[in-house]
Order: C-alpha cells, then sequence, then structure tokens
C-alpha cells in the first residue's frame, strides 16, 4: 500500500457499516475504559471474552457478568491498552478514567479517591482506612502505596465507582479498584515487550505461560521501570524524582477437575528511587510577623532559592532522599463448583517494607536535617464466598476476616538553621537552641476486622430486577505512640522544664506517650433496582447507606493547658454514607455506539479529615471529624466503533465535591502564623503581617481538596490493513487526552495552592500483526504542557508553597512480541 493511499484509508476509516453487517473485532482499539465497555470489550480481547460474545466480562459484583449488564457505575481497562497508553501505574490510570484522582507525595503519602471522596490530603495516619479499596485478583491491599507500583501482567481493571460496602467492604466508601491479571493457561503462550524513550526511560515486561502436567499450570511474569528523575538537585549534583520499579509474580495452577482449581500466587516488587522532592513555586503573605516570613528569614541567612520558575526543575534540598520500599506476598484462591453454585476461599498474607528520608523544610538550608519514618506492616486476610446462580435468583453470602500490624520507628532531626527559622529574640540568633534537637517516635498499630456480608439479585421479571445487600463489620484497633525528644547534647526534653531554651525546643518538638483504642460494630445495607428498558438499554437506581471505620491517631494528639494530650482526640468517630445513584446504560447502532450516564449524590457525616498545626513536629498532623461533606455529579461516557477501522470516545464527568459544615478546620496559610484571637477581638484580613489569627477556620461550602468539577478522557484510533516485513495487519495512528479544571491542593482551600487547570495529550502511530507483534512510537504529554500534580505549604507559616511539577514531554518506540 503506497503512503497516499494508507492516509486515504486512515481518514475514511469511519464510514459507516451497512445495517446488520458483522463487526470484526479490532486487534487493539483505544477506547476509553471509564464506562464505555462496548470499547474496552475490543481491549481486552480474547483473553477475557471467556464467553465467546465478544461482550468483556468482568466480576464486579463477585460473578462473572459483561460489564453493561452491570448496574453501577463502573470503568475498565483491558490489558492492551493499559500498554499501549503507558498507563503502567495508578497515576497514570487516572488520565483514563476521570472521575479518580491520585495525589502522591511519595509512596507512603498517597491517595487515592473517586468521585472526590476517599482518603483526606496530607501525611498519611496509619490509624484511620482508606476510602477506595485496592484488589488484586480477589486479594485486599491494606496499604494504599501498592498503587504506586507497576501494573504486573493485568489483564483487565475495574474501576468500581460509588460505595462498594455490601461485597468490598468498610474500605470501599468512595468505590474500588479491582485488579484481575492472566492467570495460568494449559496452552503454552508468552509476550515480551521492551520499551525505550527519552529521559533515559527503559522498560521491560515478560510473561510465560503453560502447562507443566495435564493437571498443573504455572505462569511466570516480570516487570522492570527505569527513569531519569524530572528535576535537578544542584545541592547533590543528581537527578532526582526517578523511577526505579523491578515486579516479580508467579502463579500455579492445580486443577484437577473441571469443578476444582487451586491457584497458589506470589509477587514481589521493589523501588530504591532518590525520590521524593520538590520545588520552589511561590511565597504567599501569611499573619506571621513580616520579619518571621520566607523573604526575611532567608534574607537574614544569605540564602535565595536555586530558581523562582518551578518549570525549571530544579531544586537545592539538602537532607538525603529515599522512597525505598518493597511490597509483596503469597495468596492461596480455591473455587470449587458444589451443587449449584460455587465455594471461593482466598487466603492472602502481605508485608510492606517502606525506608524513607525527606527533606522536610523544602529548602536548601539545614532547617529539619533529617526525617525519616521507616514501617513496617503486615497483614493476613482470609475471605469465604458462596456463589449461586438461578433462574430467577442469584446470590452471594461470605465472611471476611483481616489482621493488620504496622511498626514505625520515626526519627526527626533539626539542623543550624533551625533556630533562625522558627524562634524570636535571642534564641533565633543562637544556632545551638536547635540544632540537633532530635525526635525519636516509636508506634504500632493492631487491626482486627471481622465481616459477614451477602447479596442476593431476584430478577421479578424478565426486565425487572431487584438486589438487596447486606454486611456486618467489626473492627479493633490498638495503637501505641511515643515521642522521646533530646536536645543536641543528648539531654531529655521534658514537660516542666522552665529553661527557656527547653520550653522553646519543646514547642518545636514535643514528648507525648499516648495508647489509643477503638473498637465498635457497624451495619451496611444497599438497594438497587434495575429495569432493561430494551434489549440494549438498563436503567437503574442505588441507595446504600455503609460506613467507613473509626480510627485511632497514630501520630500524636493535641495537648490542654496543662500539656497532657487531650486522650479524647486519641480517636475519630466512623464516617456514616448515604449514597444515592441513576443510571442509564445503553448500546445502539448495532451496538457500535454505547452511551452511559450517571448521578450521583453522596454525603458523608463525620467525616475523617487531615488536621495539621503548621508547625514542623508538634504533630505532623492528626485526624479530626469534620461534621458533612457532599459529592454530587453526573458522568457520560461513550464510546462509537462504526467500522474496525476506526473507533473513538470521549467521557466527562462533573463533580460538586464540598464541605457541607466543618466549623473548626485548620486554616490556611494566608489566616495562619500570628497572635491566636481572644476574647472580643476579630481576625486579621488574610495576609496580615503581624495580624490576629483565628485559632481554627469555618470552610463550611468550601470545595474539597483534588477535586476538578470538570474532567474528561478522549481518544480516537484509526487503522488500515498494510504489508510491513512480510507480515500482513494494520498500520495505526491513535490519540489519547485528558482535560481537568483547577483543584485546591490543600485541605483548608488556599489562594496560594490553587492548582490551575490542564489538558495533556498523547500520540501513538505504529504497526501490529495480529497475535504476533506490535512495533510503535509514542509521545506522551505532546505538547509540552507546563503543569503541577500537586502543591504545598511549607512548615511555620512563613508562607513558602512548593510543589511537584508534571511530567514534561517523553518520548519513545515500544516493541512487543507474542509468542
Amino acid at each position: 500500500m503506497s503512503l497516499s493511499s494508507l492516509t486515504l484509508a486512515l481518514l475514511s476509516g469511519a464510514a459507516a457499516v451497512p445495517a446488520g453487517a458483522a463487526i470484526p473485532e479490532a486487534p487493539a482499539p483505544v477506547s476509553a475504559p471509564a464506562g464505555a465497555e462496548d470499547a474496552a470489550e475490543y481491549e481486552a480481547g480474547a483473553e477475557s471474552d471467556q464467553h465467546g460474545s465478544g461482550e468483556i466480562v468482568v466480576t464486579a459484583r463477585r460473578r462473572e457478568e459483561t460489564a453493561q449488564e452491570v448496574p453501577l457505575g463502573i470503568s475498565v481497562v483491558g490489558g492492551e491498552q493499559i500498554e499501549t497508553t503507558g498507563s503502567y501505574n495508578v497515576a497514570k490510570l487516572t488520565q483514563l478514567a476521570p472521575t479518580l484522582q491520585l495525589y502522591s507525595s511519595n509512596p507512603r503519602n498517597t491517595a487515592v479517591n473517586i468521585r472526590g471522596l476517599g482518603v483526606p490530603f496530607g501525611l498519611t495516619n496509619d490509624g484511620f482506612e482508606q476510602g477506595v479499596g485496592i484488589y488484586v485478583d480477589d486479594v485486599y491491599y491494606a496499604r494504599v502505596a501498592s498503587a504506586v507500583f507497576d501494573f504486573l501482567d493485568v489483564d483487565r481493571i475495574e474501576v468500581l465507582r460509588g460505595p462498594q460496602g455490601t461485597l468490598y467492604g468498610k474500605n470501599t466508601t468512595a468505590g474500588a479498584i479491582n485488579i484481575t491479571t492472566n492467570q495460568p493457561t494449559f496452552d503454552f503462550q508468552g509476550k515480551a515487550e521492551l520499551s525505550i524513550g527519552n529521559l533515559a526511560f527503559k522498560q521491560a515486561k515478560a510473561a510465560v505461560s503453560g502447562p507443566i502436567s495435564e493437571t498443573l499450570a504455572a505462569r511466570v511474569a516480570f516487570s522492570g521501570t527505569s527513569r531519569r528523575g524530572t528535576i535537578f538537585n544542584v545541592a547533590s549534583g543528581n537527578w532526582i524524582n526517578e523511577q526505579e520499579n523491578i515486579g516479580l509474580r508467579g502463579q500455579l495452577l492445580f486443577k484437577p477437575n473441571d469443578d476444582l482449581s487451586i491457584t497458589l500466587a506470589g509477587d514481589f516488587n521493589t523501588q530504591n528511587p532518590e525520590c521524593c522532592g520538590t520545588v520552589f513555586v511561590r511565597t504567599g503573605a501569611t499573619q506571621r510577623a513580616l520579619a518571621r516570613q520566607y523573604a526575611a528569614l532567608a534574607s537574614a541567612q544569605g540564602y535565595s532559592v536555586v530558581s523562582t520558575n518551578p518549570f525549571d526543575r530544579l531544586t537545592d534540598v539538602d537532607a538525603n532522599l529515599n522512597a525505598g520500599n518493597k511490597i509483596g506476598g503469597v495468596s492461596l484462591r480455591v473455587n470449587w463448583d458444589v451443587g449449584p453454585g460455587t465455594l471461593a476461599s482466598i487466603s492472602a498474607w502481605r508485608f510492606w517494607d517502606w525506608k524513607p528520608e525527606n527533606d522536610r523544610d523544602y529548602t536548601g538550608l539545614p532547617i529539619v536535617s533529617k526525617s525519616q519514618n521507616p514501617s513496617q506492616h503486615d497483614q493476613y486476610t482470609q475471605e469465604l464466598r458462596y456463589n449461586y446462580s438461578g433462574k430467577s435468583l442469584d446470590f452471594v453470602i461470605g465472611a471476611f476476616g483481616f489482621y493488620q500490624r504496622i511498626d514505625t520507628q520515626g526519627t526527626e532531626q533539626h539542623g543550624a538553621a533551625s533556630s533562625r527559622w522558627n524562634l524570636t529574640g535571642a534564641l533565633a540568633s543562637d544556632p545551638t537552641v536547635l540544632d540537633g534537637l532530635v525526635a525519636y517516635n516509636t508506634q504500632y498499630l493492631k487491626n482486627t476486622s471481622f465481616a459477614v456480608f451477602g447479596q442476593l439479585g431476584w430478577r421479578v421479571t424478565d426486565r425487572l430486577t431487584i438486589q438487596p445487600g447486606v454486611r456486618l463489620n467489626y473492627d479493633k484497633k490498638d495503637g501505641y505512640y511515643e515521642r522521646q525528644v533530646f536536645d543536641g547534647q543528648g539531654n531529655p526534653v521534658l514537660y516542666g522544664q522552665t529553661d527557656p531554651r527547653k520550653v522553646a525546643q519543646r514547642g518545636i518538638l514535643a514528648p507525648q506517650l499516648i495508647t489509643p483504642e477503638f473498637s465498635d460494630w457497624n451495619f451496611s445495607y444497599d438497594l438497587t433496582v434495575s429495569y432493561a428498558l430494551a434489549p440494549d438499554i438498563l436503567a437503574y437506581g442505588t441507595y446504600a447507606k455503609t460506613f467507613k471505620t473509626g480510627g485511632i491517631n497514630q501520630n500524636g494528639v493535641p495537648v490542654d493547658a496543662s500539656n497532657n494530650p487531650i486522650l479524647a482526640a486519641g480517636t475519630i468517630k466512623p464516617e456514616s454514607v448515604k449514597h444515592f445513584e441513576f443510571g442509564v446504560k445503553t448500546q445502539f447502532w448495532d451496538r457500535r455506539a454505547t452511551l452511559n450516564i450517571a448521578g450521583f449524590h453522596t454525603t458523608i457525616d463525620d467525616f475523617q479529615a487531615n488536621v495539621t498545626n503548621g508547625q514542623f513536629g508538634v504533630l505532623r498532623g492528626y485526624l479530626a471529624n469534620a461534621d458533612r461533606v457532599r459529592s454530587k455529579g453526573v458522568e457520560v461516557d461513550f464510546s462509537i466503533r462504526p467500522s474496525d477501522r476506526f473507533n473513538a470516545y470521549v467521557n466527562g464527568a462533573y463533580t460538586d465535591a464540598k464541605y457541607v459544615k466543618f466549623v473548626d478546620a485548620p486554616c490556611p496559610p494566608e489566616l495562619s502564623g500570628g497572635t491566636t484571637v481572644g476574647a472580643g477581638q476579630t481576625p486579621s484580613a488574610p495576609g496580615t503581617p503581624g495580624g490576629l489569627s483565628p485559632a481554627n477556620c469555618d470552610i463550611s461550602g468550601q470545595r474539597l481538596p483534588g477535586v476538578s468539577k470538570w474532567a474528561f478522557s478522549y481518544g480516537a484510533e484509526a487503522n488500515a490493513p498494510v504489508t510491513f516485513l512480510g507480515k500482513e495487519g494494520q498500520a495505526y495512528l491513535a490519540f489519547d487526552g485528558s482535560y481537568r479544571s483547577n483543584f485546591s491542593s490543600n485541605p483548608s482551600p488556599s489562594a496560594y495552592t490553587w492548582v490551575d487547570g490542564y489538558a495533556l495529550t498523547n500520540f501513538r502511530l505504529g504497526f501490529r500483526a495480529q497475535g504476533e507483534f506490535n512495533v510503535y512510537a509514542w509521545v506522551r504529554n505532546a505538547f509540552d504542557t507546563e503543569y503541577f500534580e500537586q502543591l504545598t505549604v511549607g512548615p511555620s507559616n512563613t508562607g513558602l508553597i512548593v510543589g511537584q511539577p508534571g511530567d514534561p514531554r517523553t518520548w519513545g518506540l515500544t516493541v512487543s512480541k507474542n509468542f
């Protein structure tokens, strides 16, 4: 085929197919995952099409069914699309699913939200649950840090939007991410993939599967990714925030007969990047005295930032950086057809070993010289389920047990510049007051949970189905937190010491000992009614009353006027969630087009918010309950495939998520740092140096952090048959993009931390020989858009704002081969 005829074929690929004509399966289209299931079915290919019907098969309701049959908001991404779009972890997946948000300053401090809900911004507190559950092959991953690892040999990913408490548990008040990997096969198959690109990007993936005997099969998969960092640290001479991931998964399938299958799986993943540093973005006036704000403090110490343009991608942070962590585990999954149903057992152990080093002052000055909080996590889970499918009734009943132990050993030490930065008067001129001041934190958490659950599907008629579900859950948490503080000479810093130096040191790092406990029973339920208006039109409505379990503060609590810990702040109440959703799922034009629409309204009483007090180490951040938050919106997912030569999609979401009532929230930086108002006094205007600051702020009615009101994902692919290297196949041109409007990057919205909206666009051009190999060139963030993933308020209310720039334009080449 000539270049001109190829171009003509690509441009004319959208021509309609005559009504009733068969539509050949596309080898690798880029149709949207977010609700565009008809398009995603072709993504997943034969591996997911277990029914041979051309419909993608999902397990969102713990049983196999086609995605368009599931009466809930669901986004499905096939393994092929994950690879071709470069969405190799959850952070990249957010560009394909508009209602999914991820924010990460390092693997531990990572938040995964759906529709603006899930987990609050800020330093992670081990004493409470996530609101978006992550499951891999039915195994619950309790630590959200797993979200920053590369996907490994994935068949599909289902993003379940809205509360999923009946079947997925107390940790899914906002939704769940259900990941299914490729399973061992009794026919030999394998795949290898290699990618190279700028920024020294290298990625290798391989998977091999096949029989060992007539009843035993195995599958082994490997993934390795490395990339130079995107920020240059002039202090160390290194590029930081690099990628350095290695993953390995092995599975053994024992299938003695058609009724029984037993799968033993193990995985190990490691990261060892020099990460995670930030760049200077701006300063904003606070209510601290003018001489104690950033510009004056930096000038007094002869310090100037290496660049005031954040997209120069330069920093000078002087403390050690490390984000080394290891995650892995073993699981045993048993599926046994017994009588009219299937009995499933999932037993698992998982671990996480986290070894961080950070620069918590975000500058090149020795203010905080060491900040480390290594932790070790072990979890054990056991789930039993029985699934029954009959002519008019389906049901799932089960039980789930969970035990978790987390141990953390923290160290925070101040340096020679800390006195000038944090103290006043003569003490500020004496660097020995805070130089060497160190706190050692010892903490552990024991978390035990047990639940029984069930969900019934009653087909009242051929069109009407009623689906109620219930879950009873018990939780118990026992915690321990001890902070011991010593000055630079090794002497303990204690309450009761009246020496001005000791008082000043206690104001920076305060000793504390608490042993919080929590236990409670909770009951969740939901009801979904669905009605088939026509063979390819399904309407549904859902009401869910669920919860997120209460928690304990594992990072310390405030103290009273006598400097005693306020023990009542050691625990937080459970979240109470009420959720309404209505939707319509449609397919038309002989199923060439899919249009799904959903509207939702979710309220959470006693929302678990992360609170900080603006100081370096008095509290790293503790949990409190906001009275109420609310998220409501509309999601529209559309995909079209008029022929096997062209497909396109566009998905959009409007999300209005706000604090309904939060009257005692932490104040934003422009209202912090001054003298706390007394009786009869009025707080100063925002950003008034030396002003009066409110003790806390009423942020009722303001937007929740991280939520863009508008978010879209979109893309298209055109292809044409060609012969290349003696192989018949397809040349294809594809693009995918995303847009999100502005969002707040601080728990209490601040004029200084709004991230501007941005759009990202990616292109691919390649050739594939169906079932044999695929080679394509790609460019991501093709227009080199400058944007921030997150902005952070610096400590001590000096007005410093730092940020993490998003990836610049990257480009490369990928080659994959099936055998």
